[in-house]
């Protein structure tokens, strides 16, 4: 059995990480298995009235 390597994510120089990160897997990546699952997580705080 070969041992898995710990891989870092990695960006290209000069990427825009906001529009490249926030893409959509196509179609021909998600059939490859090509694409990463994503869950947000967001804190909505609302102030007392």
């Amino acid at each position: 059995m070969k041992k898995r390597e710990k891989q870092e994510p990695t960006i290209a120089p000069g990427i825009d990480d906001d529009e490249e990160l926030e893409q959509n897997a196509t179609k021909e990546e998600i059939a490859r298995g090509d694409y990463t699952e994503v869950t947000t997580l967001s804190y909505d705080e609302v102030a007392p009235s």
